[in-house]
């Protein structure tokens, strides 16, 4: 019954996405056409645009939408975000393709523009297809329905644990019908659920009860039994799943790589080390840093004219940081204070009422106008728009010691503002804290995460901005 309503589902996805794009490509064409936002000109005829759509951009998108993963079963779905940046990639790889198939058969007068604008708009209405769906599959799992029920195989704290993220998130649409552990144990109630037998019983279990998933959790010691287990399962056409007792030493969501036929676990996953999410951060980084070097320019000759007024010494303040997988880079600011000592420098932090700010410094810190010229380190790669702060190599040294995961925040490329800076971790804060939330960016990171980052960044003032 649940594959049946799997399979009902992704055909409805597919009718939905077929309608979507031709909403979008309807639009597009009266966008390129009927108004004036365009030079005009003629058009070639409809039939035209219509075989293109039936033959090149239906079959494009659909493909695209399954090789990207948009029509996998998500009870795992938490929010838009994940999601919609499958989206995009799909329209930026489907209107490469088009375009490369327009040149492959000959056919100049077809309106790029009209496909760069198709592009856009099924974006946007494709993300807002999903998001509907996605609640409204949400809703129907929270009020009971479409649930599938898993037997969990283990009396321990590993299956307790996974029990109580199933019933504290009932939006996944699961539900524990029970518990097998010891013959001591049966009867007894856990987080919602009975024991219900014991590990021998589960041939007799399974043939006499339907379940949807069953999940081993035994510890380690049990191991031994994990093949009969599975051959049990296998026996009534239930695949089993593992949850591996030593899931305690993950630090992160972990994935699987495969060398050859060996599966090897991958105990922190990075977003960013996807070649594509690379592409995206970069080309993202590098239009946002040039349009921000042009917008800011007025700002910044304004601002180098005051500093070389009111303070001896170099406009552009340049010292050591390390980035990227460690590598040291020299980062830009505005000079704020005072020419000192460089062996000074490397190793105090800046307070509150620091005697060593000018008086154009102290205002340039506040605005954060000082930062500016890091959009430069952008453009060479040094940064990012948004990352983790980056520190100097003396501090490095230290915290890398001192605090657990300190260089994970360096598996992915500094930024000029982040998560911990939009949470006030800026200045002489938490350290400890600051890495909980760099940590949760590398292995958190999406378009709509740095987006809100940015948005929050230019609205929001940081009161441990000094």
């Amino acid at each position: 019954m649940i594959k049946e309503n799997q399979r009902i589902l992704n055909v409805t996805l597919v009718l939905l996405d077929v309608l979507i794009i031709a909403i979008s490509l309807v639009c597009s064409f009266w966008l390129r056409f009927n108004t004036t936002l365009f030079s005009q000109g003629g058009h070639l005829s409809y039939q035209t645009y219509a075989l293109f759509f039936v033959f090149a951009v239906v079959p494009v998108y659909l493909l695209l939408y399954f090789a990207f993963g948009l029509y996998k079963p998500r009870r795992t779905y938490k929010n838009i975000f994940s999601e919609a940046t499958q989206i995009i990639k799909v329209n930026i790889v489907a209107f490469v393709t088009l375009v490369t198939i327009l040149f492959i058969i000959n056919q100049p007068d077809f309106s790029r523009i009209m496909l760069f604008l198709l592009a856009i708009i099924e974006t946007f209405f494709g993300i807002i297809e999903r998001f509907t769906i996605r609640s409204i599959l949400k809703n129907l799992r929270v009020n009971n329905r479409n649930l599938k029920h898993i037997l969990i195989v283990g009396d321990n704290d590993l299956a307790f644990t996974f029990a109580r993220r199933i019933r504290e998130n009932p939006y996944l649409g699961f539900v524990v019908s029970g518990f097998l552990g010891r013959s001591s144990h049966i009867g007894m109630e856990v987080e919602g659920s009975r024991i219900i037998g014991a590990f021998k019983d589960i041939d007799y279990i399974l043939s006499h009860n339907r379940y949807d998933r069953v999940v081993l959790a035994i510890p380690l010691m049990y191991y031994y039994r994990i093949n009969e287990l599975v051959e049990s399962c296998e026996r009534v056409g239930i695949k089993a799943e593992i949850i591996p007792d030593y899931i305690r030493y993950f630090p992160a969501q972990p994935s699987i790589d495969m060398i050859e036929d060996i599966p090897i676990i991958n105990i922190r996953y990075v977003p960013l080390d996807d070649n594509f999410n690379k592409f995206l951060k970069y080309t993202s980084d590098y239009v946002i840093s040039i349009i921000a070097i042009i917008i800011t320019s007025p700002i910044m000759i304004l601002t180098a004219i005051a500093i070389k007024l009111t303070s001896p010494g170099p406009i552009i303040f340049k010292q050591e940081r390390i980035g990227h997988n460690g590598k040291p880079f020299m980062m830009y600011k505005f000079r704020s204070m005072k020419v000192q000592d460089p062996s000074e420098e490397k190793s105090e932090w800046t307070t509150k009422d620091d005697p060593r700010k000018t008086r154009v410094g102290d205002f340039i810190r506040k605005t954060s106008i000082d930062e500016l010229p890091q959009f430069f380190n952008v453009l060479k790669g040094d940064m990012s728009v948004v990352g983790p702060r980056p520190e100097r190599p003396y501090f490095v040294d230290q915290f890398k010691k001192d605090i657990p995961k300190y260089m994970v925040k360096h598996q992915v490329r500094p930024g000029l503002t982040g998560w911990a800076q939009i949470h006030g971790c800026r200045g002489d804060t938490s350290i400890k804290k600051r890495i909980q939330y760099d940590i949760e960016y590398v292995e958190n990171w999406h378009m709509g995460l740095d987006l809100a980052i940015m948005i929050k960044t230019a609205v929001k003032k940081n009161p441990n901005a000094y």
